[in-house]
């Protein structure tokens, strides 16, 4: 019978050692020198991208579920493109046609050019003509005046003299009709370059929306919702997924104010996370509200201002996320510690680092 009493007393020993050291450890936690250190609740979140149409149309393919693991450029959805690829043959069809055009205008400057060329030619010749005439006009007058030459002669010399002005004043005219219709040919080219131009736009603009009709991934990330079907008829702007940024994770978090003007933007941060006690996960500030995230009174006391609270974003640091993006979740809570001053030690109540290839228990 002596055993059997002896085991009570033990177990309450053991009870009430166990009770002075848990007594003993929580004093100690509370004792722990936490200057320079401040911390708050928070929820780890990640940066969410919605994955939507262009133009309208109908959702044709949907290639991904939620929970799949994406990356940037891989085709997420296809949308129908019938139309688009009717009227891009008619654009290209157009463009053609507006190239050939060119062809002709091109070929009717040389054809103008041409005439410009023999017009000039043909100004040089009646010139010519014309001087010829006046010189032999002058001497016909002079030989009448002598009683030479007889009036007939002179005046056949007059005519001729009056004729070939006429032809030289009429090739001055076709020169400048030349010339202005060589002006016109180019003027054609131009349009029909223009013409090319505007042709190939409309290629490039329809060959876009076609390319846009395959809904890209943005992000490496992961699909959060599938927000739209198959056959489904969607406006432009239409929402079809929503991706999950995984390299961007970050816990927001609220520190009152006399603690919020110590955080400095690029400050060591560490996230303690209910479901993983037993490690913290390393980050970085990335941003401090500029802003209270409660409206003061028009006047203030001390205790109002004490009352203030300032939104902060911790970013896990990228490189670990890159490592295990598949066990990245959003919603989980948790504890952020940031370090106010650059040289405090971190406190012992603060789960060891969680590093590239620790692994969680």
């Amino acid at each position: 019978m002596k055993p059997t009493r002896s085991i009570p007393l033990v177990l309450v020993i053991v009870a009430a050692l166990a009770a002075g050291g848990w007594f003993a450890w929580k004093n100690w936690r509370s004792s722990e020198d936490l200057a320079g250190f401040a911390w708050s609740n928070g929820r780890i979140e990640a940066t969410e991208v919605n994955v939507a149409t262009k133009l309208s149309g109908r959702l044709v393919e949907v290639g991904v579920e939620e929970g799949d693991m994406v990356t940037r450029g891989q085709v997420l959805a296809r949308m129908d493109t019938a139309t688009l690829e009717a009227d891009l043959r008619e654009a290209e069809a157009t463009a053609r046609q507006a190239e050939h055009k060119v062809a002709q205008a091109t070929s009717l400057v040389q054809s103008r050019s041409n005439e410009v060329r023999a017009a000039k030619a043909l100004v040089a010749q009646r010139l010519s003509q014309k001087t010829l005439s006046a010189r032999e006009a002058a001497r016909r007058e002079e030989l009448f005046r002598r009683g030479v030459v007889a009036q007939e002669a002179l005046d056949v010399e007059r005519t001729a003299k009056r004729s070939d002005e006429a032809q030289y004043g009429a090739s001055l005219a076709q020169l400048d009709a030349a010339l202005a219709a060589l002006d016109s040919s180019r003027s054609g080219v131009d349009e029909a370059r223009a013409g090319v131009a505007a042709a190939r736009a409309r290629v490039e603009t329809i060959q876009s929306n076609i390319d846009d009709s395959l809904l890209k991934s943005p992000i490496s990330g992961r699909v959060l919702y599938r927000l739209a079907e198959p056959g489904e008829v969607l406006g432009a702007g239409g929402n079809v997924l929503t991706l999950l940024d995984i390299t961007n994770v970050y816990m927001t978090f609220f520190l009152p104010t006399d603690q919020a003007g110590l955080v400095a933007l690029g400050a060591e941060s560490r996230i303690v996370l209910d479901a993983l006690p037993e490690w913290s996960i390393p980050a970085s500030i990335t941003f401090v509200s500029p802003e209270a995230q409660f409206t003061p009174k028009s006047v203030e006391t001390k205790t109002e201002r004490e009352k203030l609270m300032f939104r902060i974003k911790a970013r896990i640091t990228p490189s670990l996320l890159a490592e295990y993006a598949n066990r990245v979740k959003t919603g989980l809570p948790g504890v952020a510690w940031v370090r106010l001053t650059g040289d405090a030690p971190w406190p012992g109540r603060v789960p060891p680092l969680f590093t590239s290839g620790a692994e969680a228990k």
